[in-house]
């Protein structure tokens, strides 16, 4: 077993969702070692949180720059290796530039930035690096997702026609008819959220997967957002139709107030052969339709799954897996990456990936802003 990776983590301590899943995933494959991190921006909080979660003190970190500072003081075989950036919107560009610049592997929650033009700079200085910048759509990690990539590139559906993606929740409806919460909290805050609340945080996601699984590009979309009341300039629902080619159209549904909603992100894929389904709140089954032949369901762990599924499943067939083994496989894509060994490009989202869902981002608000008008993506 090769020595494992330091990780430093930055932001999620408390808590805060992501940074449970984030630890937990970096632990599953035994590739990483928690070596330093600034859970917290109050130093006293932060210094109790890593007493809590039992991560030796001398590498917690009074904030950000003082991380970077000490750690390349130690030689380089001491010093963190990877940093997974946690922290709200605005803080990941200076984070990961910083980063970037200083040598150190970058894994990155989602969005990446809050403008296109912070993609794009990150992606010059990671270029500049040769450093590995792994982004977390966690989503692309689940083992039935990863075969519904390899059996479209195998031609299963032949020619694809059309695109259905969605993710519903209903979390912010406690905050959004609350006219104090909803000037209050920092996902409906343009100045740490970015542009976009309801397709920046999970609307990205289905854009995200409807590239990742047909191995398109979305070429151009016209978008109507929604946001409830006229004090709050952030959306929180929308609908985006979407152009891939010629004859390859669909759409995209983002909404933060579909009342009952929890996790409700799902994709359908229709081709001249067949079609897909799978949704994420049912992960291990992978649906496959027709209409010559019954319904086919795959699940994960059968022989009949491709490599790249089989290697991101850990339990025999039938035993379920979840959202901590699907961040977990891309923390296992990175590992690889970071040590140099061979790996499939379907492991992890790349930086490019990032520009790529800031320039979907970006034209979700302009299409919505110039009146529901068509706009063309970056090549």
């Amino acid at each position: 077993m090769p020595k494992k990776i330091r990780l430093g983590i930055l932001g999620g301590g408390g808590d805060s969702l992501i940074g449970v899943l984030h630890r937990v995933a970096s632990h599953i494959n035994d590739n990483y070692q928690i070596t330093g991190a600034v859970f917290n921006p109050d130093y006293d909080d932060n210094i109790a949180f890593a007493k809590e979660i039992d991560i030796p003190l001398d590498r917690v970190y009074k904030d950000f720059d003082t991380l970077v500072e000490e750690e390349m003081k130690l030689p380089e075989d001491e010093r963190i290796q990877v940093c997974s950036v946690l922290t709200p919107n605005f803080l990941h560009f200076p984070m990961a530039k910083k980063l970037l610049d200083n040598g150190f592997h970058v894994i990155c929650e989602k969005p990446m930035t809050t403008t296109l033009e912070e993609a794009k700079t990150l992606l010059e200085s990671q270029q500049k690096s040769g450093t590995v910048f792994a982004l977390t759509h966690t989503y692309t990690g689940y083992p039935m997702v990863r075969q519904m990539r390899e059996m479209i590139k195998a031609g299963a559906l032949g020619k694809i026609h059309k695109v259905d993606a969605r993710y519903y929740q209903g979390w912010i409806n406690e905050i959004i008819h609350d006219k104090e919460k909803r000037n209050s909290v920092w996902r409906l805050d343009p100045k740490k959220a970015g542009i976009s609340s309801c397709m920046g945080d999970i609307g990205v996601h289905a854009f995200n997967m409807v590239e990742y699984t047909t191995g398109l590009k979305v070429k151009s979309l016209l978008c109507d957002f929604n946001y409830l009341y006229e004090d709050n300039k952030m959306d929180v629902d929308g609908t985006v139709l979407i152009r891939m080619g010629d004859h390859v159209k669909g759409v995209i549904r983002g909404s933060q107030v579909a009342t009952g909603e929890e996790n409700g992100l799902a994709i359908r894929i229709y081709g001249e052969k067949g079609a897909f389904v799978w949704e994420q709140e049912k992960p291990n089954f992978l649906y496959k339709m027709s209409d010559t032949e019954p319904v086919q369901i795959y699940k994960p762990g059968h022989a009949y799954n491709t490599e790249l599924s089989l290697d991101g499943t850990k339990l025999p067939a039938g035993h379920p897996e979840g959202i901590f083994d699907s961040m977990a496989n891309i923390y296992l894509g990175a590992a690889r990456a970071i040590r140099g060994e061979k790996y499939n490009d379907g492991e992890f989202p790349t930086i490019v990936d990032g520009v790529r869902g800031m320039d979907f981002i970006l034209s979700t608000v302009e299409s919505n802003k110039n009146g529901n008008t068509w706009v063309d993506l970056e090549d």
